[in-house]
């Protein structure tokens, strides 16, 4: 994936779009040559983004995990809570 600076995509702003549109390319936007974003196209005929279906599943079996996990919790405290005492 081609990365490109915020400066770079405020100049080409119209050719990446095309690009992204029609050649289906993605690319790492940059700011101080740190990844700061991902400019992804649109599946054709579906308003999601290409890919994102792995992604949402992936979610869906975090937030599973999770439910599971708190079903089974017995301490006293939240995780929230026992995470803060730990990095002190």
């Amino acid at each position: 994936m081609p990365k490109i600076g915020i400066r770079e995509l405020k100049t080409k702003a119209s050719e990446i779009v095309r690009r992204v549109q029609e050649e289906r390319e993605r690319y790492t936007v940059t700011h101080r040559g740190q990844p700061v974003a991902v400019i992804v196209p649109i599946e054709r005929g579906r308003n999601e983004i290409a890919g994102d279906a792995d992604a949402a599943a992936t979610w869906d079996e975090l937030l599973n995990i999770g439910e599971e996990i708190s079903s089974q919790w017995t301490s006293q405290q939240t995780s929230l809570e026992i995470l803060s005492d730990m990095r002190r």
